[in-house]
């Protein structure tokens, strides 16, 4: 299991485009991956999910990865939110 956290810096959060673009990234691999925000957690490769966890620009969100391709999944998706200027 790999884990990581990252503060939202996009100043409309983390909307229908950033959020289709992480979801994209994460639907490439096989593991299982998920992210939290506050009590919030879902499923991220359902990009409707993601949206419905209302993350503004200052939350942090943790994101979990699982599985045979984690630890690439997790370089993959860390590096998505940044190179999009979401974190």
């Amino acid at each position: 299991m790999k884990e990581f956290e990252l503060t939202i810096t996009d100043e409309n959060g983390l909307h229908a485009r950033p959020a289709g673009i992480v979801v994209k990234v994460a639907k490439k691999f096989t593991s299982a991956v998920t992210i939290q925000a506050g009590e919030k957690e879902c499923d991220m490769k359902k990009p409707i999910k993601v949206m419905g966890l209302g993350v503004v620009k200052g939350d942090v969100v943790k994101v979990t990865v699982t599985g045979e391709d984690e630890e690439e999944a997790a370089e993959a998706i860390r590096q998505a939110f940044i190179d999009n200027k979401l974190a």
